[in-house]
């Protein structure tokens, strides 16, 4: 964990109905000192939007050759790379290299627009490469539940997430971009 990192620990409950996955994930987040509690619950949306028993989170912005959560398959090769924010296109297409699949949740919301219009003409060949936006006020209704313990469950169905927590529950908005 960052130095100086604050501490958030998560019972995540997801039930993904999509993918027939169901299990309740305990989380410990470190928060770096730089990081807003908008990304920090973008990082845990983009864990119960692609939950797997050997799904971690990874040093992300901290680390230049990590992402902000991977899945390794158990030979160790990268099969899922997740970055949140708007990462330059060259750090994506240098995952879009090593990763057999790259996820990218952009939520800045006109900046997101602005973000993906610059870069989309060089990843437009990167076939493996998914940026899902993440709607502005999503992103703030989930900052305003982040909390240093957290009980929250996520239900995913035809492509819809829905997170709940002591009060009451969030529509995730999200469009794709592939």
């Amino acid at each position: 964990m960052a130095a100086n990192a604050t501490v958030f620990r998560a019972e995540l409950q997801v039930s993904d109905m999509d993918r027939n996955y169901y299990a309740t994930h305990a989380l410990t987040l470190a928060r770096h000192p730089s990081e807003t509690d908008e990304r920090l619950m973008v990082r845990l949306l983009a864990f119960a939007l692609h939950a797997d028993e050997r799904l971690e989170f990874a040093r992300g912005a901290a680390g230049d050759d990590e992402p902000d959560l991977w899945r390794k398959s158990l030979g160790g090769e990268i099969e899922l790379w997740i970055d949140v924010g708007q990462p330059d296109e060259s750090r994506i297409r240098k995952a879009c290299g090593r990763a057999g699949q790259v996820v990218v949740l952009n939520y800045h919301g006109r900046a997101a627009d602005l973000w993906w219009d610059r870069v989309r003409p060089r990843l437009e060949r990167c076939r493996n490469l998914t940026v899902i936006d993440v709607d502005a006020e999503t992103v703030a209704e989930l900052a305003a539940i982040a909390d240093r313990g957290m009980r929250l469950q996520c239900m995913v169905q035809d492509g819809q997430a829905e997170i709940y927590g002591e009060g009451g529950s969030i529509a995730v908005r999200q469009s794709r971009r592939t």
